[in-house]
């Protein structure tokens, strides 16, 4: 008999909306979820998350909530606390560290302050390992999501040794270098945290590897650890792209478009994700290639994130002022080169997909990237996809997509070039290649591998 599942992570399933008898559940937003809540719909595994939202606090006084087939128990953890750890040592410390992003000259600034946040940190961890070791049924497997909550496996190998836990990173990590940012007691408490799993996977070799030498160089440990590349829903991204809504939105990108050819980017305007970069090289391009001017548009889609940080209202700023830029340089009376689009709509985002020549993916450090392969899945142009060596998906695509060094403008510029260039008969082969290659594996692969990784 299969044992009992248990999956732990800051965002959850579902998103509650409403007050007492009209509170109502949605399904709720995020890669993970997408990936996941479909392969846990309709079985006993229980999903523990953070209460979000004050319908979500209202949810957690109500244990175990199943909605789409979904089992969810929210924790309504002090607001304080929340914000500490999660603005504080996660999207400001962690996020940073683990994608290389600290400008080491400013930040960061360690202080007393900072400390408080690690104790918060620590506090959000320890109310989750409170409701895992209270009630987790006997002998599951607990599959911990991310560094949002990368403390708990001490806390529970003490109190539910009965328990089999696997720790999943969704980012990088960061390498012995990087993690000396850390003080040395702190860095030590998160690789412990991490290493008292019985595993830890990682969607690249690479960034196992990145973890396994800081927990050499810092606790002089050989943790456990495994690579799992999660794959995208291709039925369900599918589904999305036959819809109704897509459908209008490529008839839409269609008029707008009309003959010319469309390179694409869909991503947040995350500062890992290089969107300024990505500008910079399509600007080179159209000042060393005379001929494409006036033939090819590039459309950014990407909602805003992480909006309470400075850092990215700052970087928010740049990336919509150079893109006025390029097109004042470059644009005409019918013709603007750069189209920035900042709303959150998957199914036009989706039509994108399905319409691109060029799709550009070209991260600083990335854990993944899905959308390098959820491109290809749905793409109806044999569309080419200009690729980051620092992608962790570049380890499933390389040699089918355009491989990139992301801090390079000429390289970019002449790999977008390249990529408009090619002949028809090439651009099918790379397109059917990188098709072949996003479907070979599946969510439930992914999710398996973890299970099975303890054992």
């Amino acid at each position: 008999m299969a044992p009992p599942i248990v999956l732990v992570s800051n965002r959850g399933p579902l998103a509650f909306h409403g007050h007492g008898d009209d509170l109502v559940a949605t399904r709720g937003g995020g890669g993970l979820v997408s990936g996941l809540a479909p392969l846990v719909s309709g079985t006993d595994t229980v999903w523990i998350a953070a209460a979000l939202s004050d319908a979500d606090r209202e949810a957690a006084t109500r244990g175990i909530v199943e909605s789409e087939g979904i089992r969810t128990r929210t924790l309504a953890i002090d607001a304080a606390v929340m914000a500490k750890s999660y603005d504080v040592v996660c999207n400001s410390m962690l996020w940073f560290l683990h994608h290389g992003l600290h400008d080491l000259s400013r930040r960061p600034v360690i202080d007393a302050g900072f400390r408080e946040a690690w104790t918060a940190y620590r506090a959000y961890n320890d109310a989750f390992a409170e409701v895992i070791t209270a009630e987790a049924p006997e002998g599951a497997i607990v599959a911990v999501q991310d560094y949002h909550l990368a403390l708990l496996g001490p806390r529970l190998r003490v109190a539910r040794p009965d328990l089999r836990t696997v720790h999943f990173s969704h980012t990088p990590f960061a390498p012995p270098l990087q993690m000396r940012v850390l003080p040395h007691d702190l860095a030590a408490e998160l690789l412990e945290g991490m290493a008292d799993h019985d595993a830890c996977g990682f969607h690249s070799a690479r960034w196992a590897d990145d973890f396994r030498q800081s927990c050499h160089d810092i606790l002089d440990r050989e943790p456990n650890t495994f690579v799992s590349p999660l794959a995208p829903d291709a039925a369900d991204l599918r589904s999305v792209a036959a819809g109704r809504r897509c459908e209008a939105e490529v008839a839409r990108i269609d008029r707008e478009v009309g003959h010319r050819r469309l390179i694409v980017r869909v991503d947040r305007i995350e500062l890992s994700k290089n969107l300024l970069r990505g500008f910079r090289a399509y600007d080179q391009m159209l000042a060393d290639r005379p001929d494409l001017r006036g033939t090819v548009v590039f459309r950014s889609l990407g909602y805003p994130s992480r909006e309470g940080l400075p850092e990215y209202l700052a970087y928010r700023s740049e990336v919509e002022a150079l893109a006025e830029v390029v097109n004042q340089r470059w644009g005409t009376a019918d013709w603007q080169p750069i189209e920035l689009d900042l709303a959150d709509d998957f199914p036009r985002s989706v039509a994108h997909l399905r319409r691109y020549d060029v799709l550009l993916v070209n991260p600083l450090r990335d854990g993944l990237n899905l959308v390098a392969m959820e491109g290809p899945l749905v793409n109806e142009r044999a569309g080419t996809v200009v690729l980051s060596r620092e992608a962790g998906v570049h380890d499933q695509l390389v040699g089918a997509a355009r491989s990139v060094n992301p801090f390079d403008i000429a390289d970019q510029a002449t790999a977008l070039a390249e990529a408009l260039d090619l002949d028809t008969a090439t651009r099918t082969a790379q397109a059917q290649e990188l098709r072949r290659r996003a479907e070979a594996r599946t969510p439930s692969d992914w999710l398996r591998e973890q299970l099975a990784a303890v054992g």
